[in-house]
Parts: C-alpha cells; structure tokens; sequence
C-alpha cells in the first residue's frame, strides 16, 4: 500500500517542483509514492482556451495529454513501479535544461522520447503511445479520479495523503526546492495539517515563478511573482 497517490501532469512545472521534494522526503523516510495521472487538458476541455489562456498553454497542455499516454503504456505493460523512474527522466529533459523548456513538438517527438525512456531503463517502442488516442479514456478517469478528492477548482499536483482514508488536495505548490533537512520538517508540517479532521485550504494565489534551469531561476534566485487562479494564469476566472 502506497504512502502517498501523487497525481502529475508532465508539463506542470509546480508538479515537477514538489515531485523533487517528495523523492526528497521518500529518500529519507523509505516513503512509498504511487505516481498517478492527471490532464491539464482533459481538466481544462470545457474552457476556450483562445479567450482564457496565454497563447501557449493549449499546445503546452495537449503534449502534457500525449507524454501522459507514454506513460499510461508504460504502467500497463511495465508495471505502476516503472512510471517513477520515467516521470523523473521527463522532467529533467522539461524542465532541467538551462536551454529552456522544449517546444510541444519536440518534446512529443520520436528523438525526445527515445532518449526519455532509455534514460529510465524502459524500451523505446513505448514511445508509439504518443500519438495513440485509445490510452485518453484511462486518463481521464484518472484525472476524474483526483478531481472527485478535490473538487475541480483546482491544478497539479495533487497529493492524496495516506489513501485509500486519507484526504488529498491541490498542492503543496512550492517555488523553491528545501534542502535535505528542510524537505522533511516542511512535509511533517504538511501532513500534520493533513491529518486534521475539516481542514480544508490554505491559499495564496501569487506565485514565485519556480527555481527551475528552463525557467532561467537559479537556486539563488527569487523568481519574479505571477497571480495563478485555479492552478493556471488564466486571462479569465
């Protein structure tokens, strides 16, 4: 029985960020994470994204839905234990390289792929998953699955704590990665909160953009704040 239920969307940088810290807190308390899907784009398939998102989030979050059917093969065929390691070796090519954040294109690409899942032990011919539209309904209810322990005014990541009786919400979003002994205190904090019977939200919708090589802040750095409404700049609420 997993610890923790981590839902991720590959291409949220804030999911990825907190992903660093749960390996952080797993490494040192032998936590056990189960790492489950959930689609920006499948979320967001009500909304217009021309009149409420900036120009790039449609293409940004539909690759988001391809990688994530990479990864819905690689848990059917691999095993739920596979998907960690694949996870990680995505976001160090998404969000890791200096050069910046591949474009969609690429980072859905045949070439992108097949050095992504070398890299986590796994065959390159589950890179075909990319375009293969058959995974999208096991997705979904995935994402479906995360939004009926939230509610749906919510992003990535979601964390369900202790399942299947624990409570899961939108979050921890954090913007700089804590040290070591850091990443412990600040998740028993966490989980303390969690455990309360009734809480229910802590929340501040202006964000430090994240201490990530892609996005140009460096761990010395503040990165310039933005105002985030249900996980995402939307133009609109």
């Amino acid at each position: 029985m997993a610890d923790l239920h981590f839902y991720f969307d590959p291409v949220c940088p804030f999911a990825w960020m907190t992903s660093k810290w749960v390996r952080t807190v797993a490494r040192q308390r032998a936590y056990d994470v189960d790492w489950r899907f959930i689609s920006l784009r499948l979320l967001n398939a009500h909304v217009d994204y021309d009149s409420h998102f900036p120009p790039e989030y449609e293409a940004g979050h539909t690759s988001g839905l391809h990688l994530l059917r990479v990864a819905a093969r690689t848990r059917a065929e691999h095993g739920a234990a596979a998907v960690g390691p694949l996870y990680e070796a995505l976001g160090r090519h998404v969000f890791e390289d200096p050069a910046g954040q591949p474009p969609p294109e690429r980072a859905t690409s045949r070439e992108f792929l097949d050095t992504v899942l070398g890299e986590a032990g796994l065959p390159a011919d589950l890179a075909s998953a990319v375009d293969e539209d058959s995974w999208d309904d096991g997705i979904r209810a995935e994402t479906d699955e995360a939004l009926g322990l939230t509610g749906r005014d919510v992003g990535t990541p979601i964390l369900h704590f202790e399942p299947p009786e624990g409570v899961a919400f939108f979050g921890p979003v954090i913007s700089r990665l804590p040290s070591e002994e850091e990443a412990v205190a600040l998740w028993e904090s966490v989980v303390h909160l969690a455990r309360f019977p009734g809480f229910a939200e802590l929340k501040r919708s202006l964000r430090e953009r994240p201490q990530l090589p892609a996005f140009g802040v460096t761990e010395d750095e503040v990165g310039v704040q933005e105002d985030w409404h249900g996980g995402s700049r939307r133009l609109k609420r």
